[in-house]
């Protein structure tokens, strides 16, 4: 039996999302292990157009790194979370959006059936049960149910992705579900949106994943008319996956992610366009 020995956890509080990946991976590459259990990040100053701002270089070293390893790029896992392009090309209606990503779901799904064959999160999100209310849209209950009784109980603003019924199996490795809560809680300062990951594999899913989750979170907060204050993911283990910290292909990224702390201006830099995805090349 493998033995993980347990840490001090790490919080993580930056205005920016470059900045907090890099910080949580810098830490585990600074330090013994390669785990951070658990890892809590906190992420601010979101602009009011819902773009996330991002740091360039950070960025593009990443996804070089993800290239290079045959893994999915930062945008390909971001779109697993929340598809921003059909939510651009729905125009700003919610109800198209919905209506897009049902047509399109079977055809994401069957282009990489070694990584979709459980589902994707933002089907969970909107597709859960037919036996919930809107159909297992837990999205469209949760925007519903607060334009119509803002003052309500803020319990009800939650949706899940995990289902034990099709998630407790023993298989030794499960790729999907990682997330397994999302919250949204207006404030008077805005929404504040919050996830929960069991694990999460820092350099192919965490980036793409706090990004998919800004994403999310502005939608939200644009449907409940109020601004994105903050979006909080607690991660119970945060783990460098199966590269070796000393690999030399880690080293262009290790450096991106030093300036990228070391130059706080930079992340005001926003990535200008959004490449589009290998989940979209059919639709």
């Amino acid at each position: 039996m493998t033995k993980h020995h347990a840490t001090r956890p790490f919080l993580v509080d930056e205005p920016s999302l470059s900045r907090a990946w890099a910080k949580a991976f810098l830490h585990i590459v600074d330090h013994p292990g390669k785990e951070i259990t658990p890892l809590v990040l906190s992420i601010c100053n979101f602009r009011t157009d819902r773009t996330t701002p991002e740091d360039d270089p950070l960025r593009h070293a990443l996804d070089d790194l993800l290239a290079s390893q045959g893994q999915q790029s930062v945008e390909d896992v971001a779109y697993t979370i929340f598809p921003e392009r059909l939510w651009r090309m729905a125009g700003g209606d919610r109800d198209k959006l919905f209506q897009y990503y049902r047509l399109a779901f079977p055809r994401y799904q069957a282009m990489n059936r070694k990584l979709n064959n459980r589902g994707l999160y933002f089907d969970r999100l909107t597709n859960f049960s037919k036996s919930a209310p809107c159909d297992g849209n837990q999205l469209e209950w949760i925007i519903s149910q607060y334009n119509r009784r803002p003052e309500t109980r803020r319990s009800m603003f939650q949706a899940t992705t995990f289902d034990p019924q099709r998630d407790h199996v023993s298989t030794p490795r499960l790729g999907f579900p990682c997330l397994q809560h999302v919250t949204f809680v207006p404030t008077e300062d805005g929404l504040v949106a919050n996830a929960f990951y069991a694990t999460q594999l820092m350099l192919i899913k965490a980036y793409g994943n706090y990004l998919g989750l800004a994403r999310l979170a502005a939608f939200m907060a644009h449907e409940m008319d109020m601004p994105l204050a903050r979006l909080n993911v607690t991660i119970g283990v945060a783990k460098l996956d199966e590269i070796a910290k000393t690999h030399e292909a880690l080293h262009p990224l290790i450096a991106a992610a030093r300036t990228c702390i070391a130059s706080p201006t930079s992340a005001a830099t926003a990535i200008a366009s959004t490449p589009r995805t290998e989940l979209e090349t059919t639709t």
